[in-house]
């Protein structure tokens, strides 16, 4: 019988990708005029960042969670490549440098999670989910199936 070990990758991808997330939110409240001068800076409104913030944080949220995760990365991969261009692209520096090659990474990883769909522990498989079969609950249940006819193998 082949597993699949991929499938168990998308929630630990999940958490790491949300952190980034949690903590720019978080951190964009805990330092409301530092930040806001910042984004003046590259000539956007210090008043978005509340709503920057926000849906930082509830992007966060949704993504570790597992909620709607198909089309929330796509957002996301948006999100980084436009952050990306307006705030890393002083390419003289270093620091601007690696923060902008972070962003495409991010945002080509979130492409990849559209992709997949984030089958196994999420709340794709729930009954708010968007997707028309269940796919993950399907092939956990089709997984329990083959261990049980072959549990003697085993005891």
């Amino acid at each position: 019988m082949a597993l699949h070990l991929t499938r168990h990758f998308h929630r630990p991808a999940r958490l790491l990708m949300s952190i980034i997330f949690l903590l720019s939110g978080v951190g964009k409240l805990g330092a409301v005029e530092v930040t806001q001068k910042y984004m003046e800076a590259y000539g956007v409104p210090g008043y978005l960042l509340y709503p920057a913030a926000f849906f930082d944080i509830g992007s966060g949220i949704m993504l570790l969670l597992g909620s709607l995760t198909r089309h929330l990365s796509v957002v996301l991969a948006g999100w980084c490549m436009l952050t990306a261009f307006i705030f890393h692209k002083k390419f003289d520096d270093q620091n601007q440098t690696i923060n902008f090659l972070k962003n495409t990474a991010m945002a080509g990883g979130f492409l990849v999670l559209a992709d997949s769909d984030a089958p196994g522990a999420s709340l794709a498989a729930g009954p708010f989910s968007s997707r028309k079969d269940k796919t993950g609950l399907k092939h956990s249940c089709t997984v329990l199936e083959a261990l049980r006819s072959r549990k003697d193998e085993f005891t």
